[in-house]
């Protein structure tokens, strides 16, 4: 069985006593670390902050990397330099750094392979927009960001890589994908990965859900039977509310 993943992504939002205070309500109360993984992914500048209070239950992630070790790229942040914030987990790929800053395939990447050389876990992000669902292109977009996003990465590797499908037109709208349409796309990306690795990597992989998924929702997603868990955004800024999503993650896998 497959330990499920919530990943909370707090885009930018909270001051670090904001931070700081959602750690202390939280730290706590999460499900045990061999039941599921409980992850945070914070702005960058309190990084360090959460890591040395993120307790036994909790894990703390970053949102973004340059594919660099280091250079005149203003304003960036290097693998290096996360790792020594203690940080285990960095998304790469979110809809919203493809679609504000440029983010390519190509960039997607050599960001995955930097972090994996660095030791960081990807949670990789993909999906499509409404226009691409709507004229049926859903498993071609997602074919497309899977393996050029995996591209030279290692069967080794690959066990430390999470994929999170998030359709964009479901991201900070509201709107979700049905629980079928959901499950379907990551079953979807499950049989690439077995094409590409192999069956028992296909099987170990971990695939995530994300798009306004919610304690309402959360659920239903969590029962069907490809998808591992959530990539959270507004949801995991309240600390009851992450709670109530890592609790029910792991009452109904």
């Amino acid at each position: 069985m497959r330990k499920p993943i919530i990943a909370g992504n707090w885009k930018m939002n909270k001051t670090r006593d904001e931070a700081l205070q959602f750690i202390y309500s939280v730290v706590d109360k999460l499900p045990a670390k061999d039941k599921l993984d409980s992850i945070i992914c914070a702005p960058a500048i309190i990084l360090r902050d959460l890591v040395k209070r993120q307790g036994d239950n909790l894990r703390i992630g970053a949102q973004n990397m340059h594919q660099n070790d280091s250079g005149a790229f203003t304003g960036e942040i290097s693998a290096s330099m996360l790792q020594t914030t203690g940080v285990e987990y960095v998304i790469i790929g979110h809809s919203e750094r493809r679609q504000y800053y440029n983010e390519t395939d190509f960039t997607v990447n050599q960001k995955v392979l930097k972090a994996l050389e660095k030791n960081l876990k990807p949670i990789v992000c993909v999906g499509e927009s409404l226009q691409e669902r709507e004229e049926n292109l859903t498993n071609n977009v997602l074919e497309r960001q899977v393996t050029l996003a995996l591209e030279n990465v290692s069967k080794e590797d690959i066990d430390n890589v999470v994929i999170a499908y998030e359709p964009i037109w479901a991201i900070g709208t509201g709107k979700v994908a049905s629980s079928v349409m959901a499950n379907e796309a990551c079953e979807y990306i499950r049989n690439l990965i077995k094409k590409l690795y192999s069956d028992s990597e296909a099987e170990k992989i971990r695939i995530l859900y994300g798009g306004s998924v919610s304690t309402k929702t959360i659920e239903e997603l969590m029962a069907q039977p490809n998808i591992d868990g959530g990539l959270v955004g507004g949801a995991s800024l309240d600390a009851d509310s992450f709670i109530k999503l890592c609790n029910e993650a792991v009452e109904n896998i």
